[in-house]
């Protein structure tokens, strides 16, 4: 039990920090401010090493790594494209980057509960991921 518990929060947690790399390359060249274009290229770092760090585990414990849900990836593009297409400002940026991070915090929050069993350092990453999502919500209030 608790090697599949790892192993789903592995993947979840996986998931999770490819769509907000993603999420952060869709909306990076639309920014204007560059102190707001640092803060989302230092948090597109932070995600990615994370994210390398959650895929190394998913291969010590001989597990597929996961991409995102397809109809979640596809709904936030499209939310991003018409919401920026009618108002294209570093406030409107900032606040769809606080939307998804809100969405990424409440689901992985989900997934600790949902998968008790998952080993300390799965634990430990997920809660990382959290941390990072939640620092990037903060550092994005300035820009609402």
């Amino acid at each position: 039990m608790t090697d599949n518990d790892t192993i789903h929060l592995l993947k979840e947690c996986d998931a999770g920090s490819k769509m907000a790399v993603s999420t952060i390359d869709e909306v990076m060249e639309r920014v204007s401010d560059g102190s707001m274009q640092q803060l989302l290229r230092e948090s597109r770092e932070h995600h990615e090493e994370l994210g390398n760090r959650i895929h190394s585990r998913l291969i010590d414990h001989h597990a597929e790594e996961k991409d995102p849900n397809a109809m979640a990836k596809s709904m936030s593009w499209m939310k991003t494209n018409m919401k920026l297409s009618m108002n294209n400002s570093d406030a409107a940026i900032a606040d769809l980057v606080t939307d998804g991070c809100n969405m990424g915090i409440k689901s992985l929050h989900k997934y600790l509960n949902q998968y008790k069993a998952a080993d300390d350092t799965s634990k430990s990453l997920c809660e990382d991921l959290i941390s990072i999502e939640d620092q990037l919500c903060r550092d994005l209030r300035q820009y609402l």
